[in-house]
């Protein structure tokens, strides 16, 4: 008798399972809500942002809105703020494009030259990494825009401790670094020298820094660009894994402070969706070695390029390309058939 008392009172399977999907429903409206919030401190306006100053400058008009159908296009823009003063905006030390057709599911990376030296709408002519300090984000991407032939509707601001900041967040990076590296910064009592050791290894936001920033070897500026693309697909490749995408809240609290973008919720939410079916096709350096012309401006030596016209048809014909290797790459950088992509990746981009 008291064993059928028993029975009558257990709940039936279906309803275990309904209480479990609900919970489940919960946890994920919890994590979206979470998420919501954090990417919201990503976007800031007055005296937050390192723009507040070019705010009501209507001079450069916005490229049209990103309705989510057609062509992306995003500049991440990196900046060596050390001992500039209030409302002194630094010059961009890194600009990277990514821009990603929808339909296709390809994107593509462009570094762009800093000292390449172009037309700053209002401002005449001049190296491209100064159009920043003349009128902040919004006429960098016009400028860089121009040059390439794209409209660019995002950008990503970011300065060294950002950076550095982003890659603790998401555990480090897993990478080969191709030679010793090895350069003495006096100013900031030494806390930005570079000394990496050539080989396969663990960089954590510290030494990731110093990756990205090595310059002081026979090409340059022009190796540096090509080792930032292959660090950034390493960093998207190891952000975009399922892990990291769980976290994501956590992550995006990490760098709020240090990192600024015009990126809505809504945006970034469409992107996301991208992001996860997203093939990284090309990766170029602008201008190309075969445009270039070496100029002088005022006894200082800038980058020239020697046809615009070229240049734009250049950026076309590499979005159509896609230069993934056959055998595709794994989120920890290694190439499904066990080769390390970032070793033959990062020797290749030193044209």
């Amino acid at each position: 008798m008291e064993a059928r008392q028993k029975s009558k009172r257990r709940k039936p399977w279906w309803l275990w399972v309904l209480f479990g999907l609900l919970v489940i429903i919960a946890a994920v409206f919890i994590w979206l809500f979470t998420v919501y919030n954090a990417v919201g401190n990503l976007q800031k306006s007055g005296e937050d942002s390192k723009f507040s100053q070019f705010e009501n400058d209507t001079t450069t008009a916005e490229p049209p809105k990103w309705e989510g159908t057609e062509r992306v296009n995003i500049l991440l823009m990196g900046g060596d703020g050390r001992g500039l003063e209030k409302n002194q905006v630094a010059r961009s030390d890194s600009m990277i494009v990514l821009s990603i057709d929808p339909a296709t599911k390809k994107g593509h990376v462009f570094s762009v030259l800093r000292d390449t030296y172009v037309e700053i709408p209002g401002h005449g002519s001049g190296r491209i990494n100064t159009a920043v300090t003349l009128g902040g984000e919004r006429l960098a991407r016009t400028t860089i825009g121009n040059l390439l032939g794209l409209d660019i509707q995002y950008y990503v601001y970011t300065e060294f401790e950002g950076f550095k900041s982003l890659v603790d967040a998401i555990g480090g990076i897993d990478f080969y670094v191709e030679k010793d590296m090895n350069y003495v910064d006096n100013a900031d009592k030494n806390r930005y020298d570079i000394h990496l050791k050539k080989g396969q290894q663990h960089l954590d936001g510290d030494k990731a820094l110093q990756y990205v920033r090595f310059r002081h070897d026979q090409m340059s500026d022009f190796t540096r660009t090509g080792r930032q693309r292959e660090f950034l697909s390493a960093v998207a490749h190891k952000v975009l894994s399922g892990w990291n995408i769980l976290r994501m809240t956590n992550i995006i609290n990490s760098v709020s402070d240090d990192i600024e973008t015009n990126l809505s919720v809504e945006d970034m939410l469409k992107l996301g969706q991208l992001g996860l079916g997203v093939n990284m096709a090309g990766s170029e350096q602008v201008p190309p070695m075969d445009l270039i012309s070496s100029d002088k401006v005022g006894g200082a030596a800038v980058i020239g390029i020697s046809d615009e016209d070229k240049l734009r048809e250049f950026v076309q014909d590499s979005l159509l390309k896609d230069s993934t290797p056959a055998t595709g790459t794994g989120t920890d950088g290694t190439s499904t058939d066990g080769t390390n992509s970032t070793d033959s990746g990062t020797s290749s981009s030193s044209n």
